[in-house]
């Protein structure tokens, strides 16, 4: 799987269906126990030049290689945005409304609206998410027609793009975050519970920044 290349494969198709600007939209944090999801979106038009070669799923790439990729995306697409949620929207609204929440405000900050989403995964969590929240800071944003599409992070250059932006962005607020809660080990684990985590939690407790609805302390 490591010498999966993406491609503009899917992106393409798209255009030749009619779509003007396509937005590629990926997820990062579901499976920390700790701070926000993020959503980063990428716009990318039909003129988008060649991507960057040494782009691949944020998985499938060191933490230096990610960080030294992001000039590059930054270049390559027509614009990007990330939203987040916060730990205790994740607790209050639960995770799959959570990430609609954080998908809708990368939405609502961009100038360009997509003609379509291309959204990792199989479901679509945000457009339905859109029909049953009300979220001011989200500015009402009109969801536009969503495609799925599985690993679509490993396989489509433009949403391999918004991984590594998510990614980044989520690391450095980790690296943040434990500095202001030390000996959590959050720099390294990135909020996933590791046994070290977990000891540290039954040694100081849960922070602020921990989702409070996942059990930790069981």
């Amino acid at each position: 799987m490591k010498g999966v290349v993406p491609t503009l494969d899917v992106e393409a198709k798209l255009f030749a269906d009619g779509y003007r600007w396509i937005g590629s939209l990926d997820e990062v944090g579901t499976g920390s126990a700790v701070g926000p999801c993020h959503c980063a979106i990428v716009v990318i038009g039909p003129d988008a030049s060649e991507f960057p070669p040494r782009l691949r799923d944020s998985k499938l790439l060191s933490a230096p290689a990610r960080q030294s990729l992001v000039p590059e995306i930054e270049s390559w697409v027509h614009e990007y945005a990330i939203g987040s949620a916060s730990a205790n929207e994740i607790d209050q609204l639960g995770l799959t409304a959570a990430l609609g929440v954080a998908g809708r405000r990368a939405l609502a900050q961009l100038r360009v609206t997509p003609s379509v989403v291309l959204l990792d995964g199989q479901r679509d969590w945000l457009s339905v998410a859109r029909t049953n929240l009300m979220d001011v800071s989200s500015k009402s944003v009109e969801v536009p027609p969503v495609v799925t599409m599985v690993k679509a992070d490993r396989y489509c250059a433009s949403v391999a793009a918004a991984s590594v932006l998510a990614k980044v962005h989520r690391d450095a607020l980790l690296v943040e975050l434990s500095t202001r809660y030390p000996g959590y080990g959050w720099e390294h684990n990135k909020g996933y519970v590791t046994a070290s985590h977990r000891q540290a939690i039954g040694r100081l407790g849960l922070t602020p920044e921990h989702r409070q609805s996942w059990n930790l302390l069981a």
